[in-house]
């Protein structure tokens, strides 16, 4: 009997989930050179004409890529249908997904975490991200001074990557259990960054972090780092539990 009520429980579940995440658009942006990037987002609630509202940019992890276009929406989707942060915080938010043989920023796996490229080619699906996402920074209801990305494991690589280059065009930076060489970072001076990660972390060792976070630091950013005693690589949970997380976020500005 209890075996039933659990199928039954998580049938119910699962349904709920997706439809939640019916709210999310299906989308898909084709870039100049004809590649195809499929992405889901969500609009401000009862926008006005004449508004401005920050965006957010969210990169999941290698375990979400794919062509389906859901997989992405698995972690972090819900709270930004959360009626309360949907009220207090109306903002775009896009979540693109990286296709199967992608890896965001690199053409593949990098063969060591904690020794990662100093410089590199922007990737083809990164050239169809910005391109993507300049679209929507022309919509004149974008704020430009308020454009911020996230993302996890591999979408924090990501992030990381997408500040260095572009880093006139954020305010804010959440990456969460991701790496990235510390070298590069004193280019995203200038953008606030929220660090998270897990001590514990047995797929990105949480020194990637830490070097990330002293290399900030000695070229005066202004970051945080926040790490989770015990935890392994699913720090994205606590993280996105922290109680200023949306707070923190949506205050930021160029």
């Amino acid at each position: 009997m209890h075996r039933i009520f659990t199928v039954i429980s998580l049938f119910f579940l699962s349904l709920f989930y997706m439809n939640a995440q019916d709210a999310f658009e299906y989308r898909t942006f084709v870039s100049a050179e004809g590649d195809s990037l499929n992405y889901r987002m969500i609009s401000p609630e009862n926008m006005k004409e004449k508004g401005k509202y920050p965006l957010v940019l969210f990169l999941h992890g290698a375990g979400e890529r794919g062509n389906e276009n859901e997989r992405q929406l698995i972690h972090g989707s819900q709270m930004f249908l959360n009626p309360v942060n949907r009220e207090k915080y109306p903002a775009f938010v896009l979540f693109p997904q990286c296709p199967q043989s992608g890896y965001w920023a690199y053409e593949g796996r990098p063969a060591s975490f904690l020794d990662m490229p100093a410089e590199m080619e922007i990737s083809r699906v990164f050239k169809a991200l910005k391109q993507l996402l300049d679209s929507y920074i022309a919509n004149p209801n974008v704020d430009a001074s308020r454009i911020y990305i996230m993302g996890l494991s591999m979408g924090a690589m990501g992030t990381f990557d997408m500040v260095v280059r572009f880093p006139e065009v954020f305010a804010a930076a959440v990456p969460i259990c991701g790496t990235v060489n510390p070298d590069r970072l004193a280019a995203a001076k200038d953008v606030k960054f929220r660090i998270f990660h897990g001590d514990a972390d047995d797929v990105v060792p949480v020194e990637c972090s830490r070097k990330a976070y002293r290399a900030l630091k000695a070229a005066g950013a202004d970051v945080e780092y926040i790490e989770f005693p015990g935890c392994n690589h699913g720090s994205w949970n606590p993280a996105f539990s922290t109680p200023d997380f949306m707070k923190w976020l949506f205050k930021q500005k160029k």
